[in-house]
């Protein structure tokens, strides 16, 4: 269950940082986001990072606890930048 909550942590961090970004934004929404929203966005994103590494870390430690947290931060990424990609085909092809 702590492997499946880290993952959650990952994904939706990183799906934050990545909403955070001007094309993201531009591709997502039409528009630019207000700079807070934007501003919130990476610091949730940030904090949801911080969250799932603090979690695997109390859960084994520093030595297997970072370990875990790149494994898991390298697959939230991917799922995240490849979700991305899918989006941006599929809205290329409807046009």
């Amino acid at each position: 269950m702590i492997h499946l909550s880290s993952f959650i942590l990952c994904l939706t961090g990183f799906a934050a940082l990545a909403v955070a970004m001007d094309r993201p934004q531009h591709d997502l929404f039409g528009r630019a986001l207000p700079a807070p929203a934007t501003v919130a966005l990476r610091v949730g994103g940030a904090a949801s990072l911080l969250g799932a590494l603090g979690l695997l870390v109390a859960w084994q430690g520093w030595g297997l606890g970072l370990v875990m947290f790149s494994g898991h931060t390298s697959l939230g990424a991917g799922v995240v930048h490849g979700a991305l990609i899918v989006r941006q085909r599929r809205a290329a092809r409807s046009n």
